[in-house]
């Protein structure tokens, strides 16, 4: 970690050198899961004698990272602790994550942010998915598939697959335009992996257009333009040893090939356009 003389300049005061000090070796003890709770304690204590604290902490490398993280841990807590009939609601950490989606500069805010949501969703808790439906974050998540770095998304695209369980999915394809987005940015993320090749994300990328292929419109839809690079070869080595993925990959297949649906008028199901995959 940096030292807090290199992140920032402190503006003067009245505060003795010695104690200053202290100030400083209580803000680094915050990147310290096993020191953070005393020296958020100390620190509490000189909130109104140091007036420069809050921009202390502000501009000190990394500490926004770990408060967000000591927030979201405690609000976990006390969702387990709680009485039945007093349930709070974990999802309004969300909102602390949701600007830092757009930090494009730091890559490591985002990553944490997206981390944070990840955990969220990784509970499969109904509630959760249902809430992050209703504030439209969704083109976030697919921003950040298609410009962050590898990780940023990998991470991302497992969110997008754990929101496609069935309201999401049904949300998601309930309108050309929407499965059309989603659709497009999993292809771009499938032929920039046929460059970069990376395990991990097209793992993910793969469960959610298994996921897409359980809605019958989709279905159809993906039989048309599922990306090349999913049906040759080009993946063949990253495939090489991992046996679930050949299976998933061979599922998502199956699903398509099987999947073609129609109605009792004998039309297939379909949209009225076909997706720009």
């Amino acid at each position: 970690m940096h030292s807090l003389a290199m992140t920032y300049k402190p503006v003067p005061t009245a505060l003795a050198q010695v104690d200053r000090e202290k100030i400083y070796q209580w803000t680094k003890e915050l990147s310290s899961p096993e020191m953070r709770e005393n020296a958020l304690l100390e620190l509490s204590k000189k909130q109104e004698s140091v007036s420069d604290l809050a921009p202390m902490l502000w501009h000190s490398f990394g500490i926004t990272t770990a408060l967000l993280q000591e927030i979201h841990t405690n609000l976990t807590e006390f969702h387990h602790i709680q009485k039945p009939g007093q349930r709070f609601s974990r999802h309004t950490s969300h909102f602390f994550c949701t600007p830092l989606l757009h930090t494009c500069p730091f890559e490591y805010l985002r990553l944490t942010s997206l981390g944070v949501i990840g955990t969220l969703v990784k509970t499969d808790e109904q509630g959760i998915i249902n809430f992050l439906l209703t504030t439209e974050i969704i083109p976030l998540y697919l921003q950040i598939m298609e410009s962050g770095s590898e990780l940023s998304k990998t991470v991302a695209t497992f969110i997008l697959q754990k929101i496609l369980d069935d309201t999401g999915l049904a949300s998601i394809c309930q309108t050309y335009e929407h499965f059309s987005l989603v659709a497009m940015i999993l292809g771009k993320t499938v032929l920039q992996l046929s460059k970069e090749p990376s395990a991990h994300l097209l793992k993910h990328v793969v469960r959610c257009y298994i996921r897409l292929s359980d809605n019958p419109r989709a279905c159809e839809a993906l039989r048309q333009c599922l990306p090349d690079q999913l049906k040759d070869t080009t993946f063949a080595q990253v495939l090489k040893d991992d046996t679930t993925m050949k299976y998933w990959l061979g599922q998502l297949v199956k699903n398509l090939r099987e999947g073609q649906v129609i109605d009792p008028r004998g039309f297939i199901v379909n949209w009225d356009r076909q997706p720009q995959c």
